[in-house]
């Protein structure tokens, strides 16, 4: 057998430099606690410009939709006398719930119905239902789906701070009971009224790819990123696609 030469020991010398390199200077730690407290304010600061972009520009839609909204509600009570509204409760950022407004496109009993049509769903993982020509959306439901007017109800939502303009969408108490924990990383962040797989063929694209696209987003979300997907939604709200 080969012999083991024993380790050579460190001089006082060594020692005490190796013992500087691991013991932090007092500038050094001043300037590991400023870069924290800097970083911690740039956080701050963005979700402080987030929070007014979401006011602002909430308010500036509302006030002048509020004659479409209006016909829309005339609309929907004129067709089935139903209610104008369909409340749901949402999950939103680290699994908080809030109730969730929108003009109501189905039949009044549609979630009754849900069940005779689930062999239908084009969104085979069963976590999300989608249909192309769903049987319960009423035919002025059909339009606000395709002009996203029965998101409207929404902005109310955005200026209370349960939602944002941008983030990924609210998900059902049921749909986030099936989540796996990778699934789960969609609720980290504020959810909005428009997102990546929104404005990249919403319905359209299958739920799996839905998450990916959302923690991207979470990763890399800031005002810029903000502001194109913003601008993405007009062309993407206008042609309708995947819309249904």
């Amino acid at each position: 057998m080969t012999p083991v030469t024993p380790a050579t020991p460190y001089s006082d010398r060594q020692l005490r430099r190796l013992e500087q390199r691991l013991t932090p200077s007092p500038r050094r730690e001043a300037i590991t606690a400023a870069s924290r407290l800097a970083w911690r304010l740039s956080r701050r600061a963005g979700a402080v410009a987030k929070r007014l972009l979401d006011i602002l520009m909430a308010s500036a839609v509302l006030i002048p939709a509020l004659p479409v909204m209006l016909l829309a509600a005339i609309l929907i009570k004129l067709t089935d006398n139903g209610p104008v509204l369909f409340w749901q409760t949402r999950v939103g950022k680290w699994g908080r719930v809030f109730r969730f407004p929108k003009f109501r496109s189905m039949v009044v009993n549609a979630e009754a119905l849900q069940q005779q049509i689930m062999s239908a769903n084009q969104h085979g993982d069963g976590i999300t239902f989608k249909i192309r020509r769903d049987p319960r959306i009423t035919w002025i439901g059909r339009i606000l789906r395709k002009t996203s007017i029965d998101e409207l109800p929404q902005l109310w939502c955005v200026l209370r701070g349960d939602m944002s303009l941008v983030g990924p969408r609210p998900a059902l108490e049921k749909e986030v009971a099936r989540y796996t924990l990778d699934d789960r990383r969609r609720l980290d962040a504020i959810p909005g009224l428009t997102c990546t797989w929104q404005v990249s063929g919403r319905s359209e694209i299958p739920f799996p790819q839905q998450v990916e696209l959302d923690a991207e987003y979470i990763e890399r979300q800031s005002m810029r990123e903000d502001f194109m997907l913003l601008l993405r939604t007009i062309p993407a709200v206008i042609t309708g696609r995947g819309a249904y």
